[in-house]
């Protein structure tokens, strides 16, 4: 059975427009200005009726699967990446206390100077659970029919750039020149070729 895998990057918070990492609870909530790019997002967004929808345990995340409609399911896997000691965080604080640290971080899939997670084992992360929505086994137990099986992940950037990388068999390397928008979506389709990137069309 092929999958289609929509994946929807959360609403824009308070901490992102601060410039500031995910962490801070105060910050990571929705606001009005987050609802109503919701609601923007949401008059043109076409789900199957029968899609399975997946959502990252944060409460941004949790929060625009709920304003989208979508009874999903928090799902571990679509967490987003750990920023260890940099949750919470303003970047133009790193960026004085911590400059050579976070331009590592930010070019180096393989740094992680904040004791968090590296961009290389995210993308180990996010390629196990692709290959766990792909097991046949996964697929008997969701949805025996016959027929494109659709799932809707609402996640975070860092988590959909590691999807693509996935997708194309990329080095991790490419990971900087990915650019995800908060409430973008993107397509991924599972066949029998593997995993492969599809314009959205929502």
């Amino acid at each position: 059975m092929d999958i289609r895998l929509l994946l929807i990057s959360h609403a824009s918070t308070a901490a992102m427009r601060a410039g500031r990492f995910p962490g801070d609870v105060s910050f990571d909530s929705l606001d009005q200005r987050s609802i109503a790019e919701i609601d923007a997002t949401r008059a043109h967004l076409s789900i199957p009726g029968d899609a399975s929808a997946l959502v990252s345990p944060a409460l941004c995340a949790r929060a625009t699967a709920q304003a989208l409609k979508l009874a999903a399911i928090v799902d571990a896997n679509l967490a987003d990446v750990n920023y260890g000691a940099w949750q919470g965080r303003r970047l133009a604080d790193l960026l004085t206390e911590a400059p050579q640290e976070l331009g590592a971080w930010m070019h180096d899939p393989d740094a992680k100077p904040h004791g968090g997670e590296s961009f290389s084992q995210l993308v180990k992360r996010v390629g196990a659970w692709l290959d766990s929505l792909s097991d046949p086994a996964s697929q008997r137990t969701l949805d025996d029919k016959n027929k494109l099986r659709t799932i809707v992940a609402v996640t975070h950037a860092p988590v959909m750039r590691a999807a693509i990388v996935v997708a194309l068999g990329a080095a991790a390397q490419v990971f900087p020149r990915i650019e995800i928008a908060p409430l973008s979506i993107i397509e991924l389709r599972c066949s029998r070729r593997g995993w492969t990137w599809w314009p959205a069309v929502g």
